[in-house]
C-alpha cells in the first residue's frame, strides 16, 4: 500500500500565523481608530499584563510553581516555552490569566509538585502572591501621578469640586454631561443642537443626564416634532425638528455625550511643575484621595439599588418611563451613577483623552488603574480580594505549626454568584457600551 505525507502544520508555522493575526487586528485598529486608539489598547494590555506579571513574579519569588501565563482567554493563537511556564495570548481580549498549581483543595497536583503548589505556601507567600495583581495597578498609577506633577504640571483631580463628578464619570456615569457628538445629516444637527451644549428638557420633561435623554426619547415617534431646551454657555435656549428613527424603536436624535468639560480637564494641568520632593507628597495625597473615591463609586454602582437600576436600562421600555422626573430627582442626590464602562468603552474614552495629548493619556491611566486596583481587592471569590480573605482565614485556623486548609467546595455557590453578577454586568456593559456609547 502506498501512502502519502502530509504537511502538519509545525508549530512554529502556528506562531507565525498567531503573530499575523495580531498584528493585522492592530493594523485594522490603526485604519479605523487612528494612533490614539492603538496607544489606548496596547496601554491597557500593558496594565493587564503588568497585573498578571505581579502575580507570577510573587508566586516564583515564594517558590510556586507557575504553568502558564496567558493574555486572553479560549483558543490559543500564539505561545511559547520557557523553563515550565507557558506564555502566550488566546482569542478572546477580556482579560489574562497566571495558573498557579494547587490554589484550593480542588486543584490536583502531582505529587512531586505538592510542595510548590500555592496552597502550601507560607502565609506571607501567599497574601504576596494574590494581592501583588492590584499592587501594580497601584504601583502604576503613582508613577503617573509623580510623572504628571514633576511633568507637565498637575493641580490634582479635587482641584474643582465639580470634577469629582467628572472624572467619576469614566466608570459610572455623570449628571455633569455635555453634547460631546453630533451625527452628521442627523436630526441634531438639523435641529441645530450643537457640540458642547447640554440638553435639560425635552418636550418640558427636565432631564439630568445622557440616561435621560435617551429613555425620554425612546417614549418618542419616528417623525414627530420634538422640542428641546438647551443650554449654551449662558444662554439657554429652545429647539424644535423631528426625530429619526432608532434601530431599537422611538425616536433617534443622533447625538453621544461627552462626560467631561474639556476645560475643566486642561485646568487639571495648566499649573507650574513641581520638584521631585513636593511631586512625592502630592502624589501619594492624591492616591489617597482617588482611592477613598473610588471605593465610594465601587460601593455606589454594587448597591441594590443602582445594580437594578443598571440591569432595568438594559430591559426597560417606554411606558415605563412615565415617572421619570421623579424617580431620577429621587435618586439625584444620594447615587454616582448607573453606568459602568467595558474594556471596550473604557478604550473610546481613553482614546478622546489621548487625541489631547500625553497628559490627558496619563490621567485616564491613573483612574482606570485605581478603580481596577480596588475593585480587584473587593473580599469575594473569584477576585484576588476573596484569596486575601481565605489566607488570613486559614491563617488564624492554623495551629501548633499544622496548617489549616479552607474547602473551596463550601465557597462554590458564592463563587458562582458573583461570577454570574460580574458577567451580567460586564455584558450589560458592552451592550450599553456598543448600542449607548458614552462617546
Amino acid at each position: 500500500m502506498t501512502t502519502f505525507d502530509q504537511d502538519v502544520p509545525t508549530e512554529q508555522d502556528t506562531s507565525l500565523k498567531g503573530i499575523g493575526l495580531i498584528v493585522g487586528l492592530f493594523a485594522l485598529l490603526a485604519y479605523k481608530g487612528g494612533w490614539a486608539a492603538v496607544v489606548v489598547v496596547m496601554a491597557i494590555i500593558l496594565m493587564i499584563f503588568m497585573h498578571e506579571l505581579g502575580h507570577y513574579l510573587m508566586a516564583r519569588r515564594g517558590g510556586m510553581k507557575v504553568t502558564e501565563f496567558f493574555l486572553g482567554f479560549g483558543p490559543k493563537i500564539w505561545s511559547f516555552k520557557r523553563g515550565e511556564t507557558e506564555f502566550g495570548v488566546k482569542a478572546i481580549w477580556a482579560g489574562a490569566y497566571v495558573k498557579v498549581v494547587g490554589m484550593n483543595n480542588l486543584d490536583e497536583a502531582a505529587p512531586e509538585d505538592e510542595a510548590r503548589t500555592y496552597r502550601q505556601a507560607s502565609f506571607p507567600n501567599k497574601l504576596a502572591m494574590v494581592s501583588a495583581g492590584s499592587g501594580m495597578h497601584f504601583l502604576m498609577a503613582l508613577v503617573m501621578l509623580f510623572v504628571l506633577f514633576v511633568g507637565p504640571g498637575f493641580e490634582g483631580f479635587g482641584v474643582d469640586e465639580s470634577l469629582d463628578d467628572q472624572r467619576s464619570a469614566i466608570v459610572l456615569g455623570s449628571d455633569e454631561w455635555y453634547v460631546g457628538f453630533v451625527g452628521e445629516n442627523s436630526p441634531a444637527e438639523t435641529i441645530g443642537v450643537q457640540v458642547d451644549d447640554i440638553i435639560v428638557g425635552i418636550n418640558e420633561v427636565p432631564v439630568i443626564n445622557f440616561d435621560d435623554v435617551r429613555r425620554v426619547l425612546a417614549d418618542q415617534q419616528a417623525g414627530s416634532t420634538t422640542v428641546l431646551a438647551i443650554e449654551r454657555g449662558d444662554e439657554s435656549l429652545t429647539l424644535s425638528g423631528e426625530l429619526g428613527e432608532s434601530l431599537t424603536g422611538g425616536g433617534f436624535l443622533g447625538v453621544s455625550p461627552l462626560l467631561f468639560d474639556p476645560s475643566a480637564i486642561d485646568a487639571l494641568y495648566e499649573t507650574p511643575a513641581v520638584g521631585p520632593v513636593d511631586a512625592l507628597g502630592k502624589t501619594f495625597a492624591e492616591f489617597g484621595s482617588l482611592t477613598t473615591s473610588s471605593v465610594s463609586q465601587m460601593g455606589s454602582f454594587f448597591s441594590p439599588r443602582n445594580l437594578g437600576s443598571f440591569f432595568g436600562s438594559l430591559f426597560e421600555t417606554a411606558d415605563e418611563q412615565t415617572e421619570l422626573e421623579s424617580a431620577r430627582q429621587q435618586t439625584a442626590d444620594d447615587s454616582e451613577g448607573d453606568r459602568i464602562l467595558s474594556i471596550y468603552g473604557a478604550a473610546r474614552i481613553g482614546t478622546r483623552f489621548t487625541e489631547n495629548g500625553f497628559a490627558e493619556l496619563l490621567i485616564f491611566l491613573v483612574m482606570l488603574n485605581v478603580f481596577i486596583g480596588v475593585f480587584n481587592m473587593v473580599p469575594l471569590l473569584p477576585l484576588d480580594g476573596g484569596h486575601v480573605v481565605i489566607a488570613i482565614y486559614e491563617r488564624l485556623r492554623s495551629r501548633n505549626g499544622i496548617a489549616y486548609h479552607s474547602d473551596v467546595t463550601k465557597a462554590i455557590p458564592v463563587i458562582y454568584g458573583v461570577m454570574l453578577v460580574l458577567v451580567l454586568v460586564g455584558v450589560g456593559a458592552l451592550y450599553l457600551d456598543i448600542t449607548d456609547p458614552i462617546v
